[in-house]
């Protein structure tokens, strides 16, 4: 074995070695996480929250609301607003977020955040240096593409927190399936390093394939706040017809924004990037059309990515046009993600055709 081979089989060995320290840095900020919601369930400015309020209540200013705390006292911002409405009204303003105003609950939070960027370092450095064992972009196969994936959502949900939005509700949701994904990666999908087919040796690789994983990270942030906002509006639908939710619901539900502005999110998230993902299915028309002499073939990753741009397409038109919000809209969204999972999952492992060189 010469000095290069052996330069890049330790390049790969450090790559699982790092990956494998990214999963058990996860694994604290999921613990993290759950404290943080565990807190805030037992604060008592979430069970304050959880109070049935009128809209005029809702949006007075809220007094302060003093904790004790090692023998001395600790003033916290009330939040602002509730996320109950009153019986037979929708109009429900956001929650106080996971640690629901509980000061320790918020602590937690906070280590999880740190935690989830000292996990995706390591992961990044994971991705990287599997790049730099095969000398390659680190996506010529199922694993490298899944531990590129679960990196590139993180980062999005890292982004998004550094622009101020309103996001720390998503991470243990997020970091749950990241762990899945990444488990599936290293068990599954694991394919050892080695050169990519000649169809591949193209500058297009990196243009393609890299917004193709960003859009599928967007994408997947979109539908997991798609599924928390039927969650809450059910519950809310329930509030408003006089019922009473389980007190699991109520503890986790009160504290997640409304479904106003889940619904609003998911919209938004998904609008952003479509126009990415169009260009992704050309810029994939043109490298097909340098490898094999044909722009489309309805290959069935080329013909799942056009379903996938299509169903997205009727939910964007959906809702611009015929004013579609809500449920419908969601499920039209659920749908869509539905159709880009099958194209990243289910074309390449039980799918032949021409992308089948991905394989696992």
């Amino acid at each position: 074995m010469n000095l290069a081979a052996a330069t890049n089989q330790n390049l790969a060995q450090i790559s699982n070695v790092l990956i494998y320290s990214a999963m058990a840095v996860y694994t604290l900020a999921f613990f993290a996480y759950i404290a943080e919601w565990l807190f805030g369930s037992r604060s008592k400015v979430a069970r304050t929250a959880a109070a049935l309020t009128t809209r005029a209540d809702a949006e007075k200013a809220a007094p302060a609301v003093t904790v004790n705390q090692a023998g001395g006292t600790a003033v916290l911002e009330r939040p602002k607003v509730t996320v109950r409405a009153a019986a037979g009204r929708r109009d429900v303003p956001d929650g106080p977020g996971a640690h629901g105003g509980d000061e320790q609950g918020d602590l937690y939070g906070r280590i999880a955040i740190s935690l989830t960027v000292l996990a995706f370092l390591i992961e990044f450095g994971g991705v990287l240096t599997r790049a730099l064992s095969v000398e390659r972009a680190p996506w010529g196969n199922m694993y490298e593409f899944n531990i590129t994936f679960s990196t590139v959502a993180v980062g999005v949900y890292l982004g998004l927190l550094a622009l101020k939005k309103n996001v720390r509700w998503l991470g243990l949701f997020l970091i749950t399936t990241v762990l899945l994904d990444l488990g599936l990666a290293v068990t599954v999908l694991y394919t050892a390093s080695d050169q990519l087919v000649p169809a591949l040796h193209s500058y297009w690789l990196y243009i393609h394939v890299s917004t193709a994983i960003f859009c599928g990270a967007v994408f997947y942030v979109g539908a997991m706040a798609t599924i928390l906002y039927l969650f809450k509006d059910s519950y809310e639908s329930k509030l408003a017809s006089g019922g009473t939710p389980g007190t699991f619901a109520t503890s986790v539900l009160e504290r997640l924004p409304s479904s106003a502005s889940l619904d609003k999110f998911s919209y938004r998230v998904n609008a952003a990037v479509f126009p990415l993902w169009t260009f992704t299915i050309i810029a994939g028309a043109i490298w097909a059309g340098d490898a094999w002499g044909r722009y489309w073939g309805w290959d069935p990753k080329e013909t799942w990515s056009f379903i996938t741009w299509v169903a997205y397409a009727g939910y964007l038109h959906a809702r611009a046009t015929a004013g579609w919000k809500g449920r419908k809209a969601a499920y039209l969204a659920l749908i869509a993600f539905g159709c880009w999972l099958f194209n990243y999952y289910g074309v390449n492992i039980f799918v032949s055709g021409k992308h089948s060189y991905a394989g696992v």
